[in-house]
């Protein structure tokens, strides 16, 4: 059996879709498909069918799963056996960008600490590709949002919900609940990046037929705080970027959730439990002291 056809199997299954497993694999998707095909050939049954575009388990493939990855564990673990001991002593960490500005380099450092034996690498990217680079094990673990692809492991870790963001003084800071037309007539700043579903705050003009003054859209976090402070607009922010300012009361966060509830979580993400396990405990203390900073 070809351990090249145990991976394109398991890459689709993790991404359920040939495309996206073409793409992480850098091979054609007719490639992907014939690796399928001849696997199942040797396994004398489907372990997908086709549903419209959709690509769905068979029964036989949720049960050939933990097969595949047994053999495949087995093989990454005698390769890793292989590698020099310094090669070993590095931890390589993916994370999305928020994460990796607000909230890594207060972990990193105390991890460092607790571990003086390690080096750590980190890279930095968006959500899709980080799935890739866990898959191709480019990366022991990353921080990332909920993604929900199996094999894929993660676990809640940190309050990243988005929230209404003014200057000191602003009048929502005097108002009970904040009304639709209300936000409607402020200057508006939106942060888009396509990490978390700003739909929804569209949405919440669009139900009211109202069309919101949006004067600034930015891609950079630092650029839409920026214009929070000098009182050119107020905005909805995700929460890890504006935690330092809420507590130093340089930002301000009106309540908004008779409006819309936009909760979202940066998830520790991995599909070997190795680093984790040996980083558990200071990745649980570096989220407490993160949480109690002042």
């Amino acid at each position: 059996m070809n351990i090249d056809h145990l991976e394109a199997f398991m890459y689709v299954v993790h991404l359920k879709s040939v495309h996206k497993a073409s793409k992480a694999l850098f091979l054609s998707q007719p490639t992907v498909t014939a690796r399928i095909k001849t696997l199942e050939r040797e396994l004398s049954t489907n372990l997908f069918i086709r549903q419209g575009k959709n690509l769905i388990l068979t029964s036989q493939g949720k049960e050939f799963i933990p097969y595949a990855q047994q053999i495949l564990k087995t093989l990454r673990e005698g390769k890793l056996q292989l590698k020099q001991q310094t090669a070993q002593n590095e931890i390589v960490i993916g994370s999305n960008v928020i994460t990796s500005q607000y909230f890594i380099p207060h972990a990193i450092t105390l991890w460092k600490r607790a571990h003086p034996q390690l080096r750590f690498k980190l890279t930095a990217t968006t959500n899709d590709d980080l799935i890739t680079k866990l898959l191709n094990h480019q990366v022991d673990f990353a921080f990332m949002r909920l993604m929900g692809n199996e094999g894929i492991h993660q676990e809640a870790l940190l309050d990243n919900s988005v929230r209404l963001i003014v200057y000191p003084d602003h009048p929502f800071l005097k108002h009970q609940k904040v009304t639709v037309k209300e936000l409607a007539k402020e200057s508006l700043v939106f942060f888009e990046c396509g990490a978390f579903d700003w739909d929804l705050i569209y949405k919440l003009f669009e139900v009211e037929g109202i069309e919101p003054n949006i004067d600034f859209k930015v891609d950079y976090l630092e650029v839409a705080k920026s214009l929070i402070k000098h009182k050119q607009s107020i905005g909805f922010l995700p929460y890890l970027c504006v935690k330092e300012e809420l507590e130093k009361g340089e930002l301000f966060e009106v309540d908004t959730t008779h409006l819309l509830q936009i909760k979202q979580h940066i998830y520790l993400s991995y599909i070997e439990q190795d680093a984790v396990s040996l980083l558990k405990d200071s990745i649980k203390e570096s989220v407490q002291q993160f949480n109690q900073l002042d």
